[in-house]
Parts: C-alpha cells; structure tokens; sequence
C-alpha cells in the first residue's frame, strides 16, 4: 500500500503530524499555529502570489481560506471574484455548533484534503 493511502487510514493526530512534516519542508520552517497555514491557503487562493498584505487583508484571506475550506462539506459557495480578482463565498448552511476541538479536528482534516486535492506536495 502507498504511502499516502496509510496515512489516509491513519488517526488524524497521525495525518496532521505527517501534514506538518512535509509542509515545514515546503516552506522551510514548521508553521507556528492552524491560523498560519489557513493564511497560506488564503494566499494560494487568492492567486496573486505572496506579497505585503494589510491587517484588513490578511483577515480576508483568512476568511477566504476558511470558506474554501468548508465549502468541501457544503457550508459555503463561490459566488465569484471582484474586480481586483478577490473570491467571494456565500453561506449555503449554517455552520454547526462545534466545541474547540471539534472545529479545529474539522478544520485540520479539510486542510490536509486541500492539499492532497491541490497536489501541493
């Protein structure tokens, strides 16, 4: 069995470990938090390459990532992009009451599955 199909099998606590190996040797330093690699993924998103964001923008691009993010267990959908190329997400349900670690379990599982989906590495 390949690699990737064991992890996929494998505790999330596994596959998140497994995750942050290999994203700290992509990027070349172990990401501090969630919040930092949900801003990467604002930033792939986004598609306009890394540059200096403002505080305003990098909550967009937190809330862009966050909304792609869910969007894969049907929470939101892409509306479009603006003018200056800036996706734009509805709500399509309510997101449901989790408690902490629920919401963070969520979210790093729909990380690890963006990027395998995108084939980041």
């Amino acid at each position: 069995m390949e690699l990737k199909e064991k992890m996929k099998q494998a505790p999330l606590k596994q596959r998140w470990e497994w995750f942050l190996d290999r994203l700290t040797k992509l990027i070349g330093k172990k990401p501090q938090d969630v919040e930092a690699i949900i801003y990467l993924i604002g930033v792939q998103e986004l598609g306009q390459g890394f540059r200096v964001f403002s505080k305003e923008e990098k909550q967009d691009l937190m809330h862009i990532a966050t909304c792609r993010l869910l969007s894969k267990v049907g929470l939101f959908e892409l509306e479009g992009h603006d003018k200056d190329g800036w996706p734009h997400w509805k709500k399509v349900k309510n997101v449901p009451f989790l408690d902490h670690d629920n919401q963070e379990n969520l979210l790093k599982t729909q990380i690890i599955e963006y990027f395998e989906e995108e084939d980041i590495f």
